[in-house]
């Protein structure tokens, strides 16, 4: 039996919502008698919640604050969630599991975790085994370089780091390869690092040298409080 009121009508329990140019669902909700029953289509735009959340047709489903029972939840779901394109959240999104990136991701501000590391198959063992390295802590927001020098007595500092890091925080470790060589750091601008040998030694070295950057604030290494706030 089926009932027809204007643009809608039900038919075998199904009910469409939609103009007489619109063809009838397809496959996703069946069609004749093999229609999904207690289904329904609707052509949308198709508003839920209070009338006055949205002014313009933002989607074709748009669910807002409950307006009827006061519900703490716009949304919810039990059971998994599949997502064919972009998600844009503008507040905060909160996780009970685990999150799986199969790309790429960015952040603009900053990661808050209680270890930060990298799991992979193991390089050497190969399938079934797996390798997980952490990453060096410590209380600021610093960068290195390193490298060797042979034969040389300065340290070409990339040349971004002038605009980078902050110069006075720079502190350079020097390892010795061969020989002891009593090697110095004479001095340091923002392009090289100076060195000078015992009795004019030729110089060869591995080198490390370490910066804090200062192009984003200060990290507030203690502080009152459950968690960082951002």
């Amino acid at each position: 039996m089926a009932f027809v009121f204007d643009e809608a009508w039900v038919n075998n329990g199904q009910l469409v919502v939609a103009s007489d140019t619109v063809k009838p669902p397809g496959q996703g909700l069946g069609k004749g008698a093999d229609r999904v029953r207690h289904s329904a289509y609707i052509e949308g735009p198709l508003q839920v919640g209070q009338t006055g959340d949205f002014t313009t047709q933002q989607g074709t489903v748009m669910i807002g604050k409950d307006g009827n029972t006061g519900a703490s939840k716009a949304l919810y779901v039990k059971g998994d969630t599949e997502v064919e394109g972009n998600i844009n959240a503008t507040k905060n999104i909160t996780m009970g599991g685990d999150l799986t990136v199969g790309g790429f991701a960015s952040w603009s501000g900053s990661i808050v975790a209680t270890t930060k590391l990298f799991d992979i198959e193991h390089p050497t063992k190969g399938e079934g085994y797996r390798l997980a390295h952490a990453c060096l802590e410590g209380p600021e927001h610093g960068v290195y370089y390193r490298g060797r020098l042979k034969n040389e007595k300065v340290i070409r500092l990339p040349y971004y780091w002038k605009d980078l890091v902050n110069i006075d925080t720079i502190s350079v470790q020097l390892q010795p390869i061969g020989a002891h060589q009593d090697i110095i750091v004479k001095r340091w601008d923002d392009e090289y690092v100076y060195l000078q040998a015992q009795g004019a030694l030729p110089i060869n070295c591995f080198f490390h040298v370490y910066a804090e950057r200062k192009d984003v604030d200060k990290l507030t290494v203690e502080y009152e409080g459950e968690k960082r706030i951002p």
